[in-house]
């Protein structure tokens, strides 16, 4: 394998894949990046059996092959080289990488042992990149952490026609946010569970490219259905979380409230980090509304039911 390649193009698809990458891999070769050339296109691989990504980049190709080497290291590597072309190739047991004055000899890993990346899902439909980015960071922060319950650590989706739901909870805090796709089969009714740091990093990913995000599903057992999404050059698929009992969360949101106050939400934001000053990091902030000449007054605190993704609005 031997091939040149611009350093930013390099550099920036090393990065995307290697973010993905376990820090503690079960097996060595699961830390590796595959790179492959073929044709005069140069894909870069993670898998971990969990989650894969694949980015293609153009290079001026001299000799077809493959490597496998260290993500993180090439990713620290390709990040710090000059602004000038990428020179690689793979020489017996190791790799060569030569850019300007800068040189550096990787070791190689066995090819031979890398796992196959699993095949994309069957497509369900389209949506806004940009758009589909803003939402996953407005709901995906409300998704739990605690790894010991893997169900309240993802973002459930819920595809209903061309509306595109997006949930998620740990327990004290609950984000909804809807939006709207273009679904290949207008009657879809769909539901899964993607893991939500996954989904947080795809969607940033993908967001900035512009256009169009597809989105490919699969169903199987419980949390052994998957998700894709490509955009671009770039492609990820990853394992759903079984969500079969998920709790129905939407009935959390009242149907009907006694009061409505509109809030800028620059300025709530600023009100309640100022108040949160002096308050332990699991104390509940009070917020009391006057509203009208009545003095109608609501309370609420930090810690339910009450996310929301569109716009500045408190219930009580």
């Amino acid at each position: 394998m031997k091939f040149r390649v611009e350093r930013d193009a390099l550099a920036e698809a090393v990065a995307w894949t290697a973010k993905s990458l376990p820090n503690r891999p079960s097996v060595p070769v699961l830390a590796g990046v595959m790179l492959r050339v073929t044709d005069g296109n140069l894909q870069v691989s993670g898998f971990d059996y969990e989650v894969s990504s694949q980015v293609t980049v153009e290079v001026q190709g001299d000799a077809d092959g493959a490597a496998l080497v260290s993500g993180r290291l090439l990713a620290e590597i390709t990040k710090a080289l000059p602004a000038k072309p990428v020179d690689i190739a793979a020489v017996g047991a190791h790799l060569e990488l030569v850019c300007g004055s800068a040189r550096f000899t990787l070791p190689t890993m066995p090819v031979e042992d890398y796992p196959a990346l699993p095949e994309m899902p069957e497509s369900a439909g389209t949506v806004d990149g940009a758009a589909f980015a803003a939402a996953v960071a407005q709901v995906a922060v409300a998704a739990g952490r605690d790894e010991t319950l893997p169900m309240m650590t993802g973002v459930r989706l819920e595809l209903s026609g061309s509306t595109l739901s997006m949930l998620a909870t740990d327990r004290y805090r609950l984000a909804l946010r809807e939006m709207q796709w273009r679904p290949d089969d207008p009657e879809v009714s769909i539901n899964a569970l993607v893991p939500a740091r996954t989904l947080n990093d795809t969607a940033k990913a993908l967001g900035p490219l512009g256009g169009e995000v597809t989105m490919a599903l699969s169903q199987g057992a419980a949390g052994e259905g998957m998700i894709g999404f490509a955009g671009g050059t770039r492609r990820t698929t990853s394992r759903l979380l079984d969500g079969a009992n998920y709790p129905p969360v939407r009935s959390l949101f009242p149907a009907s409230h006694n009061a409505e106050a509109r809030v800028a939400v620059s300025t709530l934001i600023e009100v309640v980090k100022r108040v949160a000053l002096v308050a332990e990091r699991t104390t509940p902030v009070l917020a009391e509304l006057q509203l009208g000449r009545a003095g109608r007054r609501g309370r609420g605190h930090r810690g339910g039911a009450g996310e929301r993704g569109d716009g500045g609005h408190l219930h009580r």
